[in-house]
């Protein structure tokens, strides 16, 4: 399938900003399962662009803009080929061990309702099938809900909630496998199934199976990530791989207006 992804993101600042600085996550790489075909990064405004790759082997750009800024845009757009592959990776780069992916972080520290969640969900299964189970029943708990996720929410208060965001799905997810035992970690890219209800980047989580290697789950989907995915970044959580994040030198507030378009052709 070939996805055409646009990603706009602007901010608008109440005071003249004397600086901006942001690190993008927004740029994934080819692997046997997708090849990117085209992909840029452009900024309405003088800026300097410089790629690098962090720990977790995403690419990632650092964008130093110089102001006097009221507005910054980031603008987003290319197209990725993918393939069917029942949500197993193949030709990914892993510069990290899959143990550290047991690591838990404050926003994905699972608290015993998760954890007796989990322990239920994944009784008496083989690996394979416990992740399959507890992928189903997280996608039966919860109502989905689009828009941008809560800032900070935990997977304890998501837990407590009868309603979730993909981002909240995928990190409770990556909270029960560690729960139980098994690696796991977040995913941010691109969906174009439900595009309608998702004006935001799209998350769910990968799990490591021995013999199989890491393998995709999508909670929001209740299936293992497929053709209709563009995986972008990965790390211990949500925070760890958002698309952008930064800093800015200057008085007043901030306002961030995200909006997102995938379409697919086969």
């Amino acid at each position: 399938m070939r996805l055409t992804i646009d990603h706009r993101t602007t901010y608008r600042f109440t005071a003249p900003q004397g600086r901006v600085v942001q690190l993008l996550r927004m740029t994934p790489r080819n692997t046997h399962d997708q090849t990117v075909a085209d992909w840029n990064i452009a900024v309405d405004c003088d800026a300097r662009l410089r790629q690098h790759r962090d720990g977790f082997g995403n690419l990632t750009t650092m964008l130093y803009a110089e102001g006097p800024l009221d507005t910054l845009e980031i603008v987003v757009s290319g197209e990725v080929v993918t393939s069917t592959s029942r949500g197993v990776l193949h030709g990914t780069f892993e510069p990290l061990a899959p143990a550290l992916y047991l690591r838990s972080t404050p926003a994905t520290q699972a608290e015993p309702a998760l954890v007796a969640f989990a322990r239920e969900a994944t009784a008496d299964r083989t690996p394979i099938g416990a992740l399959h189970a507890l992928n189903r029943a997280l996608h039966a708990r919860f109502e989905l809900v689009g828009g941008r996720p809560e800032a900070g929410l935990t997977v304890t208060s998501a837990f407590a909630r009868d309603t979730a965001t993909s981002r909240d799905l995928a990190q409770m997810f990556v909270a029960a496998a560690r729960a139980v035992a098994v690696p796991a970690r977040y995913v941010t890219g691109y969906c174009d199934l439900q595009a309608g209800e998702r004006p935001t980047p799209h998350g769910w989580a990968e799990a490591w199976v021995e013999g199989l290697g890491w393998i995709g789950f999508d909670p929001t989907l209740g299936e293992s990530p497929e053709e209709h995915h563009v995986r972008v970044a990965v790390a211990l959580d949500a925070a760890g791989c958002s698309p952008v994040a930064g800093s800015r030198l200057g008085e007043g507030r901030e306002s961030l207006d995200v909006e997102v378009q995938v379409s697919g052709e086969a």
